[in-house]
């Protein structure tokens, strides 16, 4: 992505729900160190409301970030895209500039950082659970890491085929299973995108997860049930929370910068200063 000039001053992360969200909270910290005189709030915002919301927006508009249901809307909006939006057909960043509407998705990155912080940089086999944008771009970030099979469990198996095509372009061979029967230590290395509650009913017994190493995208609550099942079975496993805060630094490199490439002044600081915000240990690397 070639270097772009972002304009205005005000910021706010869309979605529905939004109520829980900490990206208000991870931005305003990380303005607060890099001395940005920025505002960022959040609005509920769904599918129905989108097209109202985002032509309410004023020339003061720097940015979005966006998360369910509308990041699909976001990258429709966008006239530029990173290759990670187009590989999953959603965007949880916009950047508004001269030259246009900027979209990118740094849930990918977030992901590979989450994990990388965990000492887990490369694998050949996964599973993940669920089947939404977010799985899309597990998909994406473990194929960043070596991955080439993938055991995907959802409630559905034939919603498996909304993913296989991505998978393909990937180099991922898929193999579609259902969340009765949760994977007992085949893999490696286990992404759940299953949000909080939608875990209540999975039948998971102990030393499902031993010797796994899991990343949980969800954080509200935390632990989550797969986490806590996880480090019971002796496996820490990453938190949403962390892969927010590293997404959340893509997205301020492309706010401030024009790219998500081109690292932030005193960067292992602001960073720092985000994980602990949200009470999570700083990443020893």
């Amino acid at each position: 992505m070639s270097r772009i000039e972002p304009h205005g001053d005000v910021l706010a992360v869309w979605g529905s729900p939004i109520g829980h969200s900490r990206s208000p909270l991870l931005h305003r910290t990380a303005y607060d160190v890099l001395g940005l005189d920025w505002s960022y709030g959040r609005r509920e915002v769904d599918e129905t409301g989108f097209a109202t919301a985002f032509a309410q927006r004023t020339p003061r508009w720097r940015g979005l970030s966006l998360t369910m249901p509308v990041k699909s809307l976001a990258f429709a909006a966008a006239d530029r895209r990173d290759r990670t939006s187009e590989l999953t057909g959603a965007s949880n960043t916009l950047a508004f500039t001269d030259e246009g509407i900027v979209a990118a998705n740094t849930d990918v990155a977030g992901m590979v950082l989450a994990l990388a912080d965990r000492g887990v940089t490369s694998a050949g086999s996964a599973a993940v659970l669920g089947g939404g944008a977010t799985a899309a771009s597990a998909l994406c970030a473990l194929a960043a890491i070596g991955v080439t099979e993938v055991a995907l469990y959802l409630r559905n198996a034939r919603r498996a085929a909304e993913l296989t095509p991505l998978a393909d372009r990937l180099g991922i061979a898929l193999s579609p299973r259902t969340l009765d029967a949760l994977p007992s230590g085949d893999e490696p290395l286990l992404v759940s995108t299953l949000p909080g509650p939608a875990q209540t009913d999975l039948e998971l017994s102990p030393g499902r997860f031993r010797g796994v190493a899991v990343l949980d995208v969800a954080y509200d609550p935390w632990p989550s049930r797969i986490a806590a099942l996880a480090a019971a079975d002796g496996s820490s496993a990453a938190s949403g929370l962390d892969m927010l805060v590293h997404q959340a630094v893509a997205q301020i490199r492309l706010f401030l910068a024009g790219t998500p490439d081109e690292r932030l002044p005193d960067e292992a600081a602001v960073t720092a200063a985000m994980f602990r915000a949200v009470g999570r240990p700083v990443p020893a690397r």
